[in-house]
């Protein structure tokens, strides 16, 4: 739509559907090539085109949503960036190596897993015209993603020395490792080290990109705007556009796509799902595993008496686990063990399932001295079911003697200030599916901010060692035991994964086919 949002008449429109449903049933291209075998012209790299735009509808972080990805802390950041940049690749488990691949063509490692060599697709060009080069991916990289807080994009930093990094000619890239590791490629195509023109400081509409979409309007809070841009290395997308629009509340999310405001639903709640079920217009589209989002509590080492493994332990034990899946979930969901990545070849499968022991937890913080420990919950509805969760887990705390109490804070509130964020004694988090030992190295290891005071030199190590391996059964053999320290020691109550409840008009195909379900590129969906 190239219309300016009338955020109030679609808020209402979208308020009547709403009121439908709880009555009843009833969402890359912006680059070129210069390869014939490729372009966009060309039967080989085209796909057939429906038109129309596709109006998808995403939790959002109201009036912190921001245009800079590299900074933004809420999922629609980063889906409106898919739309907008290209990516270096997504994971892919089907993939020769692991990975498919986006604007690079592939990556090399060094026979000693010293350094790693980015092969950029020839020909690619940003919406200005110009080529999209070595300079570009090391501005991004080096200069953006090197700089940002976010734990994701941190990652880069803790395994390559970006510091090191140089071009080799206008194709190449090379990557010094700080240390060997056998999983860079994964670590670079997660799906979200998106691509933007060397020199790039402030992000705005117009501005040069390389991604599905060209983005024509965008206001914090309402929404965004795109327009297809016909240019594209491997297929021209078979939408005219897309409008991504935020609804924080689910039932609103759910209104809007059956009273036919939108045409997907983003991450549903379990009980609004249930509504959807039996629709003639709409279907369900669950992730499914290894693609779940795993719900946590982090308990911050920093702060007493969490420092104790004792009062840790205890606070393991009082989670009943199975009641918050059969409660929230309506038993759609898998039941956690404290380790994030269930599903990837690396989790720590063979560990036994922690147990709901209330009476076990009683003693151990009666030991610790921390019965009638008072603490507060920080929690937000980032994704749902996590304040429905830490509801719950309150309940159990309460049950062993500690007084506790939940505090919500409004949806894109809760990670808006990561610092202070990370600094809460207890704290609701949610782990986007990645593999066992990168989610580790990102979010935990070298006394990372959201490891809430986990330190420890010799996991870390492990880790590493793990992740320098070539052959893959040691690999896993490290990665399990590393993982049991975690289980042992750790700071983290895992009690679920549960899938992304996504829902969509039955004229809606080809979301699934971008991978990255979590935080959707709509560069292959269409409108029947």
């Amino acid at each position: 739509m190239s219309r300016q949002f009338d955020r109030r008449a679609f808020l209402r429109r979208s308020a009547t559907g709403a009121a439908a449903l709880a009555l009843g049933p009833g969402l890359l291209a912006a680059c070129s090539t210069d390869d014939p075998a490729l372009d966009p012209k060309t039967k080989n790299g085209s796909t057939s085109r429906t038109g129309g735009t596709l109006r998808a509808a995403f939790v959002g972080g109201g009036a912190s949503e921001t245009l800079d990805f590299f900074n933004g802390p809420s999922a629609l950041d980063l889906v409106r960036a898919r739309a907008w940049h290209g990516t270096l690749g997504n994971l892919d488990p089907t993939a020769p190596d692991g990975v498919r691949y986006g604007v690079l063509k592939g990556i090399d490692m060094a026979k000693d897993l010293s350094t790693y060599t980015l092969h950029i697709r020839p020909g690619v060009r940003f919406t200005d015209g110009s080529k999209l080069t070595s300079t570009d991916i090391l501005h991004s990289l080096s200069v953006l993603a090197g700089n940002s807080m976010l734990p994701v994009y941190k990652l880069a930093a803790a395994n390559f020395d970006l510091s090191r990094a140089r071009a080799d000619g206008d194709l190449k890239v090379v990557l010094p490792t700080r240390r060997p590791i056998a999983d860079g490629r994964m670590i670079l195509c997660q799906g979200n080290f998106l691509i933007v023109k060397d020199g790039t400081k402030h992000f705005a509409p117009g501005m040069p990109s390389c991604g599905p979409f060209k983005l024509s309007e965008f206001t914090p809070g309402q929404g965004a705007v795109f327009t297809r841009y016909d240019e594209h290395y491997g297929h021209v997308p078979r939408l005219d556009g897309l409008e991504l629009r935020s609804i924080a509340d689910s039932t609103a999310r759910a209104g809007a796509l059956t009273s036919g405001e939108v045409d997907f639903a983003h991450d549903l709640s379990p009980v609004t799902a249930r509504t959807l079920a039996d629709s003639a217009n709409v279907e369900l589209v669950p992730t499914k595993s290894p693609y779940l989002v795993g719900l946590s509590f982090q308990m911050n080492m920093g702060v007493k008496p969490f420092d104790d493994p004792r009062v840790r332990e205890a606070f393991k034990l009082a989670a009943d686990r199975e009641a918050m899946v059969r409660t929230v979930f309506y038993g759609n969901a898998e039941v956690g063990n404290d380790l994030p990545a269930i599903g990837f070849p690396d989790y720590a499968a063979s560990l036994p399932q922690r147990a709901h022991d209330p009476a076990a937890a009683r003693r151990l913080l009666k030991a610790a001295g921390a019965d009638g420990m008072k603490v507060v919950l920080t929690t937000g509805p980032e994704t749902p079911g996590m304040v429905e969760m830490a509801t719950l887990f309150v309940e159990d705390l309460k049950k062993v003697g500690v007084r506790a109490s939940v505090r919500e804070l409004p949806a894109g509130q809760l990670f808006a200030d990561f610092a202070a964020y990370s600094r809460l004694p207890l704290a609701a988090a949610y782990q986007m599916p990645i593999p066992a030992l990168s989610t580790y190295q990102m979010n935990t290891a070298a006394g990372s901010p959201s490891a809430f005071g986990w330190k420890r030199p010799a996991v870390d190590a492990l880790v590493a060692q793990a992740r320098a391996q070539s052959d893959q059964g040691k690999a896993r053999e490290m990665g399990a035991r590393a993982q049991r320290e975690r289980w042992e020691e750790g700071n983290q109550v895992l009690p679920a994964f549960k899938p992304n409840l996504n829902a969509q008009t039955k004229r809606v195909s080809g979301i699934q086919d971008d991978l990255f379900e979590q935080f959707p590129g709509f560069s292959q969906a269409s409108l029947a």
